[in-house]
C-alpha cells in the first residue's frame, strides 16, 4: 500500500478509533490521575490528526498551524497537570481520585 493510495476516510477513521479509545480510557479508569492525564493526551492527539489530515487534503494549512497551538497548550496542561500531581501526593501519599477530596471547594 503506498501514500497516495490512503484516502481521507483511513485518517478520519484511526482518529476516530484513538478518540473512543481514550474516551472508554477516561471512563474505564477514574482511580488513576496519571491515565486519565495520559487519556487526555491521546484525545487531543487524536483530533489533532484529524486536523493535519483535513488540512493536507484540502490543501490548506490552517489546520496545520491550529495543531501547533494545540500542542502548546497540551503541553501546559501536562506540565501543571503533573506538578499538581506531585503535590498532591506528597501531601497525601496517594494518587488515588477517590482520596483526593481537598480540592472541594
Amino acid at each position: 500500500m503506498t501514500l497516495t493510495s490512503l484516502t481521507l476516510g483511513h485518517f478520519l477513521s484511526v482518529g476516530a478509533i484513538l478518540f473512543a479509545l481514550s474516551v472508554v480510557g477516561i471512563f474505564l479508569n477514574r482511580k488513576n490521575l496519571i491515565v486519565l492525564l495520559m487519556a487526555i493526551e491521546l484525545m487531543l492527539l487524536a483530533v489533532n490528526m484529524n486536523f493535519v489530515a483535513f488540512s493536507h487534503y484540502l490543501g490548506d494549512m490552517h489546520g496545520q498551524v491550529f495543531v501547533f497551538f494545540i500542542l502548546t497548550v497540551a503541553a501546559a496542561e501536562s506540565a501543571i497537570g503533573l506538578a499538581i500531581l506531585v503535590l498532591l501526593f506528597r501531601n497525601k501519599s496517594s494518587i488515588s481520585v477517590e482520596e483526593l477530596n481537598t480540592l472541594k471547594g
